[in-house]
């Protein structure tokens, strides 16, 4: 298996500052991940989702060794992260959207340099490897260019290069999409599905962007409040929660609200009717279909689709289970201090 955690738990101790004369701190455990488990075969491709908060970087820092389980078992590529965590380098790779992994001041090329020493590549095929990586995402007139200069999207594919530059067995990706535009995205995208295909490599992905996991993953593990609330395939998902998509419609002149559309409903009309948003379940109508609707009443200039959101999905598999299970109220207390890593 590329990942295996059987009853996997992670608490945080931390210290709350209580009212009163003599300010004294109240000691309380958090649990971040509870008693998760599930496997993840090689060349698999899973989406790892939830809400902020909801466990998942906690769940990555343990597979990684970078953080030691509470209780319970994980192995990573067959390895025990925190007491094989060296060895356990040489078979993943991590991409987190918002930390990297290049120098910033150096120029890509030393950069790709340095890891390739880093994890003892044979010159030649380090070579070969850089080569192939620079073609398929399209980065050679960005060699010499210092990493601080690169573009978000430029830095992102130079990131997934330098994760894969190694050849690594499991791929682990953190919002790797985060602030790229569609063009940007969709380029990343295109290469990933490569990348699996070509290599086996087998993809992690925990993302606040649906669309990626649509395109990506043939199975979501969804985790909410440190506990695993869904395992299945992305279909199954829908048909679970019947989640809507949205459809943004540019209208040439205000118009009345889209009102009374097979299988559409309206969600919000923005500047007198010029702008319209419209609900739909993709289990029923298609996009096409509410379009062609739509443009049967007034001219559009302009559409977008906009994905659901994590925390809707979330929200909508707790009434699905009708769970009677409420989230912990917002506390009006001091922030806590935390004893280790934060949560998320």
């Amino acid at each position: 298996m590329s990942i295996e955690i059987t009853d996997l738990t992670r608490e945080f101790v931390i210290h709350r500052k209580q009212e009163g004369r003599w300010r004294r701190r109240r000691r309380e455990v958090i649990t971040a991940v509870d008693r998760m488990s599930f496997s993840i075969e090689p060349g698999a491709a899973v989406g790892y989702i939830g809400a902020n908060g909801a466990g998942k970087s906690t769940t990555i820092k343990m597979l990684t060794g970078i953080l030691v389980p509470t209780s319970g078992t994980v192995r990573t590529c067959g390895l025990e992260p925190v007491r094989q965590r060296r060895e356990l380098a040489g078979h993943i790779g991590v991409v987190f959207g918002q930390r990297s992994q290049l120098w910033w001041d150096l120029p890509l090329r030393e950069s790709f340099t340095i890891l390739a020493a880093i994890h003892r590549l044979d010159p030649d095929r380090a070579g070969k490897r850089i080569h192939e990586l620079i073609e398929q995402l399209e980065m050679a007139h960005t060699l010499d260019t210092p990493v601080r200069q690169l573009s978000l999207g430029q830095r992102m594919r130079a990131e997934i290069a330098a994760a894969l530059l190694h050849s690594p067995e499991l791929l682990i990706l953190d919002e790797p999409t985060i602030g790229l535009d569609v063009l940007s995205k969709q380029r990343l995208r295109d290469f990933l599905s490569y990348e699996r295909i070509e290599r086996g490599t087998t993809l992690l992905l925990t993302t606040h962007d649906m669309g990626d996991i649509e395109r990506l993953c043939e199975r979501v593990l969804v985790v909410d409040r440190g506990r695993l609330v869904y395992d299945g395939t992305l279909t199954g998902l829908a048909a679970t929660v019947r989640v809507r998509r949205k459809l943004v419609v540019d209208l040439a002149a205000p118009a009345p609200d889209l009102t009374d559309l097979p299988g559409a409903e309206l969600v919000a009309s923005e500047g007198g009717g010029i702008r319209q948003r419209l609900a739909f379940d993709p289990q029923v109508v298609t996009a096409a279909q509410v379009l062609t609707a739509v443009s049967a009443r007034v001219e559009v200039r302009d559409l977008s689709i906009e994905e659901p959101d994590i925390e809707d999905v979330v929200r909508r598999i707790y009434q699905s289970q009708d769970s009677t299970q409420n989230p912990a109220p917002h506390s009006s207390a001091s922030p806590p201090t935390v004893d280790g890593d934060a949560q998320e």
